[in-house]
C-alpha cells in the first residue's frame, strides 16, 4: 500500500460495490489476507473497520473462527489504518503483536483498529502501538490485539 490508500478508498467506495472492489485491491497487494475475505467498512485517519463473514474457510475444528484468522484481521486493520494515517514520507511494518482471546468467536467478526497515540510525524524511526478490538454480531468483544508498528522515514531514491 502507499500513502494514497486513503484517497483510493474515498474514490472507489463511492462506486457501486466499491467497498468490495477496494477490499479485493488490498488483497491483490497483500495476497495472504485474501484467506479471510475481508470487507473494509470504514477507513479514515486513525480508524479502520474491517469485517469478515462467518465461513467454513475461517473455522477451526470447533466450528468457531480460528485464532489465526482473528490475528490476520487485526494485522490487516492495523496496517491499513497505519498506512492511511501516517505522513506520506513515512513507511511502516508490523514489529510485534500481543493478543487476548476473550470468548468463542462465532459469526461475523468486525475489527476496529485505532492508534494508542497521536500519529507519528516525520523523523527517526519509532514504535507506534495500534489497538484492535474484534466484536461479534451481538457487539460482544471476542478478541483484542495490540499491534506494534515500526514507523520510519521512507528511503530516498
Amino acid at each position: 500500500m502507499s500513502a494514497s490508500v486513503l484517497s483510493l478508498y474515498r474514490r472507489i467506495t463511492r462506486w457501486p460495490a466499491g467497498h468490495w472492489i477496494f477490499s479485493r485491491l488490498v488483497c491483490l497487494k497483500a495476497p495472504y489476507f485474501a484467506t479471510i475475505a475481508p470487507r473494509f467498512m470504514v477507513l479514515e485517519p486513525g480508524r479502520c473497520e474491517v469485517r469478515i463473514r462467518d465461513r467454513r474457510r475461517v473455522h477451526n475444528h470447533l466450528g468457531t473462527v480460528h485464532a489465526i484468522a482473528l490475528c490476520n484481521l487485526a494485522e490487516l486493520a492495523a496496517g491499513v489504518m497505519t498506512d492511511a494515517t501516517i505522513p506520506a514520507d513515512m513507511r511502516w511494518i508490523p514489529k510485534g503483536m500481543t493478543v487476548d482471546y476473550l470468548r468463542k468467536a462465532v459469526g461475523t467478526m468486525h475489527g476496529v483498529a485505532t492508534p494508542e497515540l497521536a500519529a507519528p510525524v516525520s523523523g527517526d524511526g519509532h514504535e507506534w502501538p495500534v489497538k484492535v478490538e474484534v466484536v461479534d454480531d451481538a457487539g460482544e468483544a471476542v478478541f483484542r490485539a495490540r499491534v506494534l508498528m515500526w514507523v520510519s522515514p521512507r528511503k530516498r531514491a
